[in-house]
């Protein structure tokens, strides 16, 4: 069975050109990355499909589903948008199987789905993706620059999962049933609520709803397949951004490595 990795992120070429001739944030200016947020290294060289399809060999996975992180802040930017949706459906036609892709909050033929950012509202959009049959992956998006002496990891231990507990919490209010989505990083803890949202009189309805297990270790992901089951549990790295072996071994040491990794992600990308 192929062995998936739902949430990895690939910059095509025509993206790197249009952000290099931006002169505002997103951008690229040299070897930086310049956010909203800050400014970081624009790490290149991990997003040829060479390098990609060499990590995906180097950790023995099948097929890595890319997504352009709404993070960039391109989402509403149309020359960002259009050079990735070119530029990744080359590269996934050229990658022979190994990728898949999600399109920037639309439905798209040629792709898995659509990303959007964990504070959109999703409105027609899951319609469209009920329709066609494809998947909503649920990440993200931009924050405010940290506090003036906050630590490197601000952003990520504290607003990125806030935004996904709130996704997560909206979609049990209002989110389609018939439409799979995929929470990226353990939707930023959310399952570990559930029991509190018990506490206060909430319910859990029945949706097709999956995290992927980007960036957590064995603890969190038994406590996630506790609360939601293990066929809630989807491969994500989130690489090149972080270290896909420490993922793999993540999954492999909760034992739910057959689960995540082929058995749930079947159900979603083939």
């Amino acid at each position: 069975m192929t062995s998936f990795d739902v949430h990895q992120h690939l910059w095509p070429e025509q993206l790197a050109a249009a952000l290099r001739r931006r002169s505002r944030p997103p951008r690229i200016d040299g070897d930086e990355l310049i956010l909203g947020e800050g400014t970081f290294e624009a790490g290149l060289d991990a997003h040829t499909l060479e390098a990609r399809v060499g990590l995906l060999d180097g950790v023995g996975i099948d097929t890595a589903v890319v997504s352009l992180q709404p993070t960039l802040a391109c989402d509403g930017i149309p020359e960002l948008v259009d050079a990735y949706h070119e530029g990744i459906l080359e590269l996934v036609a050229a990658a022979d199987g190994r990728l898949q892709a999600f399109a920037v909050a639309e439905c798209r033929d040629g792709f898995a789905g659509a990303c959007v950012p964990a504070p959109a509202l999703v409105g027609e959009l899951a319609d469209e993706l009920v329709t066609a049959g494809q998947t909503l992956f649920v990440h993200p998006g931009p924050v405010p620059p940290p506090p003036a002496d906050a630590p490197a990891w601000w952003s990520a231990l504290v607003d990125y999962p806030a935004q996904m507990q709130a996704a997560y919490a909206a979609w049990l209010t209002h989110g389609s049933p018939e439409l799979p989505v995929v929470f990226a990083f353990l939707a930023g803890g959310a399952p570990f609520q559930l029991e509190r949202l018990r506490a206060r009189g909430g319910e859990v309805p029945e949706m097709a709803v999956f995290f992927d297990t980007a960036s957590y270790g064995p603890r969190a992901l038994r406590l996630t397949g506790e609360a939601c089951g293990s066929g809630c549990l989807v491969f994500g790295s989130d690489a090149p951004v972080m270290d896909a072996h420490a993922a793999v071994a993540a999954v492999e040491a909760a034992g739910v490595a057959d689960e995540a990794l082929r058995t749930n992600a079947a159900r979603l990308f083939t």
